[in-house]
């Protein structure tokens, strides 16, 4: 066939070799990459293209599974699967397979971007497994079609799907049934919970439901006003901000009165957590751009003498920065997009003793450690699965100073 001829609506069979970055997975046919949603590695599937940009690749939807793989389940959400709701695009996987393959994304990012060959095993959080994996999202986004119903958008596209249930929220989320409500004139709806039972929901970014929530995690207590970052997984917190001391821990090195700083630093969880742990006199400083995050994070942590919180975007306030003692940790979890070219270049020149990378993102923290394994042995390097049924994974590196 024609390269140049588009494939789209053109049906074949083909074999699923391995998962790709981003929850697709990867088939060939005539020469060409074939990326396959919903399938696993080692079936053979009928698909059908519906997107060809004519070159080496294009993407195709499964119509018929021919031999199935031993780890697929029937999919836990009715409404979701090929061309159902999204957010659920491994919902047809065994849990601990989704693990496996969610190990082997990171592990072939960290080998092709950061050179660096290194088994990883994803960890489940408390209770996962016992729950299937479900009513773990503390954090539900939902929009509203024409006719005012209220659902999740429909797999790659803008397309509200009307569902029966939410089965990845929180039973307190789920017993609002905002799925089963009807809204006029609203576009989106964000509804929000907290582990010590306040709810709050925004109607077009209008706040309703209580003003402020409160979440406890390290034997610490958090504010978080009015649609602030909170992490995901109701149980992610604790995981998180664990791992992080055990690895602050294991290095051996934390100098409470160092200049050690939080980037991204949000409400001021690791800070909290790591004074909780190691000391209250810790001196650290909490840099997030976010203005009412950094006055929640002012606030959780008034209790704390030597720790600050500014409000500055995390590259503006490296720029002048320096450790005079060289020796401080710096904790940093940037968005998904990593913490790009010029906040490495700034953290290499800074030259802190221990660096904690908390990311959630395979390949952005793969490309940031190319360059900061160049300074830095890795000490250590932990995945947990924190998005059950999604190709979602966090991640947490352990860097100390050549």
């Amino acid at each position: 066939m024609n390269k140049t001829e588009s494939w789209v609506g053109r049906s074949f069979e083909v074999d699923i070799e391995k998962v790709a970055h981003g929850g697709i997975f990867v088939a060939r046919h005539e020469g060409r990459v074939v990326f396959v949603s919903h399938v696993l590695p080692g079936e053979r599937v009928k698909v059908r293209v519906f997107e060809d940009a004519g070159k080496g690749f294009c993407r195709a939807e499964p119509t018929e599974i021919i031999r199935f793989s031993p780890d697929r389940v029937t999919h836990f959400w009715k409404e979701a699967g090929v061309g159902g709701a999204g957010g659920a695009e491994f919902g047809h996987i065994k849990l601990s397979r989704q693990r496996e393959l969610k190990a082997d994304v990171l592990e072939e990012a960290l080998d092709r971007f950061a050179g660096l060959k290194q088994r990883v095993t994803v960890e489940a959080a408390p209770g996962d497994d016992e729950n299937n994996g479900l009513a773990y999202r503390t954090r539900v986004q939902l929009h509203v079609d024409d006719q005012g119903f209220v659902g999740p958008y429909r797999e790659r596209s803008h397309e509200v799907v009307r569902v029966k249930t939410l089965p990845l929220a929180v039973e307190d989320i789920q017993e609002m049934e905002f799925h089963h409500k009807n809204y006029q004139s609203v576009e989106k709806i964000e509804v929000m919970a907290s582990s010590t039972g306040q709810l709050q929901w925004l109607i077009d970014k209008k706040l309703q439901g209580d003003e402020r929530l409160i979440e406890r995690a390290g034997g610490r207590t958090f504010r978080i006003t009015g649609g602030g970052f909170w992490q995901v997984h109701k149980k992610a917190p604790d995981v998180l901000t664990s791992a992080v001391n055990q690895f602050i821990e294991k290095a051996g090195c934390l100098k409470l009165s160092a200049d050690n700083l939080d980037l991204y630093g949000g409400v001021g969880l690791f800070t909290g957590t790591i004074a909780a742990k190691f000391g209250t006199e810790l001196r650290m400083t909490t840099v997030e751009s976010f203005k009412q995050a950094t006055a929640d994070a002012t606030l959780n942590l008034k209790d704390l003498p030597n720790v600050k919180a500014v409000c500055e975007p995390v590259e503006r306030f490296l720029a002048p920065h320096k450790d005079e003692t060289g020796e401080a940790l710096v904790v940093l979890d940037p968005p998904r997009s990593g913490a790009g070219a010029k906040v490495v270049g700034q953290l290499i020149k800074l030259a802190p003793k221990h660096i904690v990378y908390v990311a959630c993102d395979p390949v952005a923290l793969a490309r940031d450690l190319k360059t900061l394994l160049e300074h830095y042995d890795l000490d250590g390097i932990r995945a947990f699965d924190l998005f059950p049924h999604t190709h979602h994974v966090e991640t947490i590196a352990s860097l100390i100073r050549k």
